[in-house]
């Protein structure tokens, strides 16, 4: 990228994913970006300059956004999932490219509506999952002749849990209560189906520490639809410590409070702290035909929170961030095409890996494994 015109980059949101977006961007030297929220004090906790600068737009208002995209290389979507088809909308009238990070079903399918007719490339889903994780279950399957399963297992969890859910707020709390209420899409016994959320738990461990995981929507992306007719058994798993599904679906489900998401948003907000000690889980296995054998081969890897003080970055933070930031500068540098709907799996796990931002995930040691 080095060398290169600098490109003016937009990012929705100023929460705690895209100020770090934000900051990821501009410490190179090659991007400037403008940060837009709807809240001004999100806006005054940014640090401001070198490459960043602010502003203040209600994305709801008519036109607001498409006056800040005009001429823009590309929006970054940090914000709420139930936002982002405003933005892409918004992307596809300003011929702007477009990226984000939504797990929300319903949101892509419009984004790929939109995609049809944009001059630009539509890229969502880049963040871990949907995101990398994706472009490694996809890796993993090429290696095969024919698939059996896809089995993806992630989990952003705090390092010391200290209460009964053996869980901290780490990311958008929002976007939590979403994958545990919304319809799970699957592939089984060959057929897509949709699963229930919070069901079909499992245990497993890994480095001597037990997990539990269980179905949530979205982790899949566009794989579903990619590998229809090809595997016998596709799905998505969130992982986290046990104990934690059995008391989430006693408040989803037996207190009703799928239906009252508001009152749940604000009880976890204010009774689970959040945490910058965090760690992210990443566990997927691909078990297939290759040669006549049956194979199977699995990507582990570990992510931990780096930094101290002001300067720390939850591992959350840094493996969401760096997703989205790898695929914008893929697609800055030609690597990706420059117009239409691109899938996660449409790209390269080594590209994704050699790139300076995809270099976050190279760099903690991940783990493959054949039996």
């Amino acid at each position: 990228m080095r060398g290169t015109t600098m490109k003016e980059i937009v990012v929705v949101g100023a929460g705690k994913i895209g100020a770090t977006i934000a900051s990821m961007l501009a410490e190179t030297g090659d991007y400037a970006v403008t940060v837009v929220d709807r809240a001004q004090a999100q806006l005054d906790a940014l640090d401001l300059g070198h490459g960043i600068t602010a502003r203040q737009i209600d994305i709801g208002q008519d036109g607001a956004l498409e006056a800040v995209l005009s001429g823009k290389f590309a929006v970054l979507s940090a914000a709420p999932f139930h936002l982002t088809t405003k933005i892409a909308e918004a992307a596809a009238k300003t011929g702007v490219h477009y990226l984000d990070l939504t797990e929300d079903v319903a949101s892509t399918r419009r984004v790929k509506e939109l995609a049809a007719t944009a001059t630009s490339a539509f890229i969502p889903q880049c963040g871990l999952a949907p995101g990398f994780i994706s472009i490694v279950a996809n890796d993993l399957a090429q290696r095969f002749d024919t698939l059996e399963s896809v089995r993806m297992r992630v989990g952003a969890l705090p390092q010391y849990p200290s209460n009964a859910l053996n869980y901290n707020l780490t990311w958008s709390t929002d976007g939590v209560i979403n994958e545990y209420c919304e319809p799970c899409e699957a592939i089984v016994e060959g057929e897509l189906v949709d699963v229930p959320p919070l069901e079909e738990r499992e245990e497993f461990s890994l480095d001597g520490i037990t997990y539990e995981a269980f179905n949530t929507s979205g982790g899949l992306g566009t794989l579903c639809e990619t590998y229809a007719g090809k595997v016998r058994t596709l799905n998505y798993r969130t992982i986290r410590y046990p104990g934690h599904a059995a008391i989430m679906k006693a408040l989803l489900n037996d207190l009703g409070l799928r239906h009252r998401r508001e009152v749940l948003k604000d009880i976890l907000e204010n009774a689970l702290p959040a945490t910058m000690q965090d760690v992210v889980v990443i566990f997927v296995t691909v078990s297939g035909r290759k040669h006549g054998r049956l194979l199977q081969e699995s990507y582990a890897n570990k992510i931990y929170s780096r930094g101290n003080g002001d300067a720390a970055r939850s591992a959350i933070q840094i493996t969401t961030a760096s997703g989205i930031c790898a695929v914008l500068d893929m697609l800055a540098s030609g690597v990706l095409p420059q117009k239409g709907f691109i899938r996660q799996e449409d790209i390269a796990l080594d590209a994704f890996l050699a790139n300076r931002f995809g270099h976050n995930y190279a760099q903690a040691g991940a783990a493959h494994m054949a039996a």
